[in-house]
């Protein structure tokens, strides 16, 4: 979260990358799971591209996100944020503390534009734009 990174990842020339293909990144001595925001080639933003052709991949990752947390409480909303696996589970209408609030979970937006407001239904870390809840 506003770390940016120069990586890299090895493809060969003739595979054809696709927007939200998670793959890994190696920058330095680290390795990164991450998913696959933007592909450009020669300056031109395209949803898939073969190897070749690609000039840069933006990515973000996704082994270890921030879920940004909007909580209400009657009279204000408190912006709360927490980082977690990207693979950790949040629920609609589960109970969580996160720096010391308690809240219940009312809704999640996603990433790629739904939002998640029925009781029971849940989506992984990686994939939420913001997490809604009110203090309980």
């Amino acid at each position: 979260e506003g770390t940016s990174l120069n990586g890299s990842i090895e493809f060969d020339p003739d595979d054809e990358c696709f927007l939200e293909d998670h793959l890994v990144a190696e920058c330095g001595d680290e390795a990164y799971g991450v998913e696959v925001t933007a592909i450009e080639c020669g300056g031109r933003r395209l949803p898939r591209a073969k190897a070749k052709d690609i000039t840069t991949l933006w990515t973000r990752t996704i082994d270890r996100v921030v879920v940004k947390i909007s909580v209400h409480d009657g009279r204000k909303t408190i912006p709360l944020y927490t980082e977690c696996e990207g693979e950790d589970e949040f629920v609609v209408g589960e109970k969580y503390v996160v720096d010391g609030k308690r809240f219940t979970l009312s809704h999640i937006k996603l990433r790629d534009g739904p939002l998640m407001r029925k009781e029971g239904w849940k989506t992984i870390a990686h994939r939420i734009k913001r997490i809604y809840g009110f203090r309980s």
